[in-house]
């Protein structure tokens, strides 16, 4: 009986303007996944990022899409491989946390695995962004399902079927959102492992604006939870939409039952355009549950049509 041979693992690293960091992350995966392939996807870079992430002996390509979403899209869409893990180019993921995150996923044939970050630096996880990451983490909890702690984290491992049948429509840093609410949506097995987290290498500068892309990874939330759970989101405005149109309405009921008359008769129009606006909201909630469904019973066949991995 032959041992089954050994999984073609991919080690995906999205990079602008890192040459910095590079080296080391190229230096450190090597050492913990001599078998792997090092693939880094330069985004427009301006600092040398390609020819440094080249003479440290990566497979280097380029994206001229600007954007993380962008990058892992065409990462995901060009590279074959049995396993894919997804690392940032700065060099604060720990290399040595791969073999046992790629264990993990296989031990427990799960699609994705998820690095949750621990800090064991000062000033390595900002305050405001560890703040931004519960709260939107937890608004997806909310609405897909309580299994990620770290939605935003930029280190996971996937199987083939996962990142075969990922859609990838995002173009920037809410990329890590989509893979999230992807995995959440579809009920795939998930997991996760704590990994420490420390700061960027000197001179290595973050490309993550907190204010901008928090307000980017919200309207993304946002824009999936209507897409993925339109009945609860229309649902939700004709809720609001028919309690406007009862507070507009009473007093005009109230007076008509003392007076006979309807001297408030723009408020009354208002109430009766309010209940037509919630009506027309929750029909349309109702008409896109039905399309959302059958959207997500198509991606679930694409998912199920690539085999599990067997190693």
């Amino acid at each position: 009986m032959t041992d089954a041979p050994a999984p073609r693992i991919a080690v995906l690293v999205p990079c602008h303007n890192e040459a910095v960091a590079i080296p080391a992350v190229i230096a450190d995966f090597r050492s913990a996944l001599p078998s792997a392939t090092i693939y880094v996807y330069d985004n427009n870079s301006t600092d040398g990022t390609a020819e440094v992430a080249a003479r440290a002996g990566a497979v280097v390509r380029q994206e001229r899409l600007q954007g993380k979403g962008n990058v892992v899209a065409r990462m995901f869409a060009d590279i074959e491989a049995d396993l894919y893990l997804l690392v940032d180019g700065d060099d604060t993921y720990p290399a040595a946390a791969a073999p046992e995150m790629i264990a993990l996923l296989l031990r427990e044939r799960l699609d994705m695995v998820t690095g949750a970050r621990v800090s064991v630096e000062e000033g390595a996880y900002r305050p405001g962004h560890r703040l931004g990451n519960l709260m939107l983490t937890g608004m997806v909890s909310i609405v897909f399902g309580n299994r990620v702690s770290d939605m935003l984290s930029g280190y996971r491992v996937f199987s083939r079927r996962f990142v075969k049948s990922f859609p990838a429509l995002s173009s920037g840093f809410e990329t890590e959102t989509e893979l999230t609410v992807h995995a959440l949506e579809l009920r795939l097995p998930v997991g996760e492992m704590p990994v420490p987290f420390k700061e960027r290498p000197s001179g290595s500068e973050s490309k993550l604006r907190t204010f901008r892309d928090g307000f980017r990874i919200l309207g993304t939330i946002i824009s999936l939870i209507k897409r993925e759970r339109p009945l609860p989101f229309f649902g939700a405005i004709a809720g609001v939409l028919a309690l406007i149109s009862l507070a507009l309405f009473l007093p005009v009921l109230s007076q008509y039952l003392v007076t006979g008359l309807v001297p408030r008769m723009p408020t009354f129009l208002a109430s009766v355009a309010a209940g037509l606006m919630a009506m027309l909201s929750l029909s349309c909630g109702l008409v896109l549950e039905t399309v959302t469904r059958g959207r997500r019973e198509a991606k679930r066949i694409a998912y199920l049509s690539i085999s599990a991995p067997e190693f």
